[in-house]
C-alpha cells in the first residue's frame, strides 16, 4: 500500500517532514523516498530501498542536505518516489499511493502523444511518473488531477509540492485517507494521523473522495470540494491501521476492540483465556475477552528490536520464516489452556498454521481461532493490501476450487455467512489448519464496528462488491 506525509511551516520543516513520514512505516516497505523545496535551493530529494533496512536509518545522514520550509515524504510499497518535474504548471515533486490497474494503457495513449517516461525501474513504468504525465496535460493543477482520477483504474491518493505551497488530493472514491493538521506556524497533510502527536499537530480535516486541497504555512485552501461518493477500503481499520490512527473520524484500536466484543458475545465456545496475534489482533483480542467475559493474555508476543513485518523478504519461504520468528509463544500460558487466539485476517492461511501447530506443542489443549472479518474470497483491485499476484493464492479460492472444480464458481455463496457453502468452506479450513474451532467475524458486524454507513465502505474483498467503472450505481 503506502503512506504519505507533507509539511509546511514558516521555519524550517525538515525534521517535522523526516519524523513525520517515519510514522508510516508500517504501510509500505519497499521503497522511501523525501523532497523539500526552497527559493535558494530549489528541490531536493532523496530516494532508498527500504527491504533491507527501516527508514530513519536510511536517511538520517542525509538530513542536513534538505533544506527549505516545505517537503513531501513517502513510505511506498512501488515505485522509487518522489518524481520531480518541471512543466508548464511550474516545477513540482509529487508522491502517490495509488494501484493502477490500467497503466499499460494510459502509457500507450501518452507515448502515442510522443511523450516520454524517464523514471524506469526494472524496465517498468514509474506509476507515480505517469500519474506526473497526467497532471501536465491539464490547464491546472486540479485540472491535471482530474485527469489522473479520470483515468486510473484502482486507486490514486497524492501531494504535490509545488513552489507555492502542498497539494494534497484524496483517491475518487476515498480508498485511501488523507487528514490535515495544523499547529503554530504550520500545516501538515498525512495518511496516518498517528503521524500527528508527538510533532504537536491536531487534525482539523478528513478530505473527502476526490477532494483536492493546498495548504500554507497559514491557512489551507480547498480548491476542490469531495464528491458524494465513497469507498473507503475496510481493510485499513482490520489490518493496515496504526492502533492510534483515526480514518474518517473512526479510531483504529477502538474499531478493533469493538469488532472483538461483538464477535465475542456471539460466540458460544467454551475458552479458558484469549490472546491476539501481534500487533493488528491485540485490539480484537481485548474486545473479544470483555464481550466473551474470559481473561486476555500475551500467549504469544513479538519480538521487536530485529525483525521487520513478514512479507518484507520476496521469497516466500523467507517470509514464512520470518513470520515464524518474530512471534514468541509463552508456554506457561499456554500450556493446559482452551485457548482463542484473535487475528486481523487469514490470507495463504501458512502463518497462521504455523502459530496453531506451535501453540499445540507449547502445551494449548484446544486452539480456536477468531478472524476479525470475514474470508478473503476476492482479490483486491484498489489498493493491492497483500503481496498475492493472484486470487487463487488466497486458501479460501483454493478451496473453492477443490470443491467447485473451477476457481471463480459460486463465489457470491462462499461469501454469504448463513450458507453452507460459506460453512462447507470454513470447516474446510479449519481441518486444513489444525484449528479446534475457526470462526470469522460477520460483515455486517465489521461495517456496525467501522460505525460508517455500509455505502461508504468497499468490502469488496469479502462480498465482491463495489466495482472501478464510471457509474456509482456499481458502487453500492
Amino acid at each position: 500500500m503506502g503512506g504519505f506525509f507533507g509539511t509546511i511551516s514558516v521555519g524550517n520543516c525538515v525534521n517535522d517532514l523526516f519524523y513525520g513520514t517515519d510514522y508510516n512505516s508500517h504501510l509500505g516497505t519497499k521503497r522511501a523516498g523525501l523532497a523539500t523545496f526552497d527559493p535558494e535551493n530549489g528541490f531536493s530529494r532523496s530516494i532508498h530501498s527500504l527491504e533491507r533496512d527501516y527508514f530513519r536509518s536510511k536517511f538520517e545522514d542525509e538530513l542536513e542536505q534538505f533544506h527549505g520550509n516545505q517537503g513531501i515524504g513517502i513510505i511506498s510499497d512501488t515505485d522509487p518516489q518522489p518524481i520531480i518535474v518541471n512543466s508548464h504548471l511550474g516545477r513540482y515533486a509529487v508522491v502517490t499511493v495509488a494501484k493502477i490497474n490500467n497503466q499499460q494503457e494510459i502509457a500507450k495513449k501518452l507515448l502515442d502523444k510522443r511523450m516520454h517516461f524517464s523514471e524506469m525501474s526494472a524496465n517498468k513504468i514509474n506509476q507515480t511518473e505517469l500519474v506526473a504525465l497526467l497532471i501536465n496535460m491539464g490547464a491546472s493543477f486540479v485540472d491535471g488531477i482530474n485527469k489522473v482520477f479520470n483515468e486510473v483504474e484502482g486507486s490514486c491518493s497524492m501531494l504535490v509540492l509545488t513552489e507555492d505551497g502542498i497539494i494534497a488530493a484524496r483517491d475518487k472514491y476515498g480508498r485511501t485517507p488523507i487528514v490535515i493538521g495544523k499547529k503554530e506556524g504550520a500545516y501538515a497533510a498525512t495518511s496516518e494521523t498517528s503521524s500527528f502527536p508527538n510533532l504537536d499537530y491536531q487534525p482539523i480535516h478528513d478530505l473527502g473522495p476526490g477532494e483536492i486541497v493546498k495548504i500554507k504555512a497559514d491557512g489551507m485552501e480547498v480548491l476542490q470540494q469531495p464528491g458524494d461518493t465513497e469507498q473507503i477500503c475496510s481493510f485499513l481499520w482490520v489490518y493496515y491501521g496504526f492502533p492510534s490512527s483515526d480514518y474518517d473520524g473512526v479510531n483504529v484500536e477502538d474499531m478493533r476492540e469493538r469488532n472483538g466484543y461483538i464477535l465475542g458475545q456471539e460466540d458460544d465456545s467454551d475458552v479458558d483465556i484469549v490472546c491476539g496475534i501481534p500487533d493488528s489482533g491485540v485490539g480484537m483480542a481485548l474486545g473479544y475477552s470483555q464481550g466473551h467475559g474470559v481473561p486476555y493474555k500475551r500467549a504469544v508476543l513479538k519480538y521487536t528490536p530485529t525483525w521487520p513485518r513478514s512479507f518484507t523478504p520476496g521469497n516466500q519461504s523467507r517470509r514464512n520464516l520470518v513470520a515464524k520468528m518474530k512471534l514468541i509463544p509463552n508456554r506457561e500460558i499456554l500450556s493446559g489452556k482452551r485457548v482463542a487466539f484473535c487475528d486481523d485476517s487469514i490470507v495463504r492461511g501458512t502463518q497462521l498454521r504455523d502459530n496453531v501447530r506451535t501453540f499445540f506443542e507449547y502445551g494449548a489443549k484446544e486452539v480456536h481461532a477468531r478472524i476479525s472479518c470475514p474470508p478473503l474470497v476476492y482479490g483486491c483491485p484498489f489498493i493491492n493490501f497483500t503481496s498475492s499476484k493472484s486470487d487463487m493464492e488466497l486458501l479460501s479460492r483454493r478451496i473453492i476450487k477443490e470443491f467447485e472444480g473451477a476457481d471463480d464458481k459460486n463465489l457470491e455463496k462462499y461469501s454469504q455467512s448463513d450458507s453452507p457453502e460459506y460453512k462447507r468452506m470454513v470447516n474446510e479450513m479449519a481441518k486444513q489448519l489444525g484449528i479446534t474451532t475457526l470462526r470469522f467475524n460477520k460483515i455486517e458486524n465489521l461495517v456496525k464496528s467501522i460505525g460508517l454507513p455500509k455505502c461508504r465502505i468497499c468490502t469488496h474483498c469479502f462480498d465482491g462488491s463495489g466495482c472501478d467503472c464510471k457509474t456509482k450505481a456499481c458502487l453500492k
